[in-house]
């Protein structure tokens, strides 16, 4: 078995296994004073890459699922755990029309979960010809501190928490 492994510097650990540990559903595998580890069998890994702008380095991280079904399941975590998620519902980016809502972890990591519906044949669609799921992308994300992205996707959504959203 391979795994795809994603590291993330954190400015409060405490904070951040409590996150992961509610977004993923369980505990750390491995916990020290300055470092937490998760090994999760699932799921695998959809990795990609763009040249469109912006800044150099992780744009966002994501779990796509095979099955509504399954982005149902992701979302009714978020929920449960009181974690802030902002639906786009079907939405057009990457070339693939999905359906998917956001997270965003302590320290503004965007986490998408997405179900893909179908692929496309451009990056995104213009907005003339977008669906009315679609033309609420950033309408629902919050605009306190932390205003969203202007590349289609919540950057910044605040976390509820006692510290600052940024």
């Amino acid at each position: 078995m391979k795994r795809f492994h994603v590291h993330v510097h954190v400015s409060d650990l405490d904070q951040s296994i409590g996150f992961y540990s509610k977004m993923f559903g369980v505990e750390p595998a491995r916990t020290e004073s300055d470092y937490a580890k998760w090994m999760l069998d699932d799921p695998p890994v959809n990795f990609a890459i763009s040249a469109r702008g912006g800044q150099i380095g992780v744009d966002h991280l994501g779990i796509q699922t095979d099955t509504a079904e399954e982005l149902a399941l992701l979302k009714d975590r978020a929920h449960s755990a009181e974690l802030t998620l902002v639906d786009t519902g079907e939405s057009t980016c990457c070339y693939a029309r999905s359906e998917k809502h956001w997270i965003t972890d302590p320290q503004g990591v965007a986490w998408e979960h997405f179900h893909t519906l179908s692929n496309i044949p451009v990056y995104r669609e213009e907005p003339g010809a977008t669906t009315p799921a679609q033309s609420n992308d950033h309408a629902s994300a919050p605009t306190g501190c932390c205003p969203p992205a202007g590349r289609g996707k919540p950057i910044g959504i605040p976390v509820k928490s006692t510290s600052s959203c940024c």
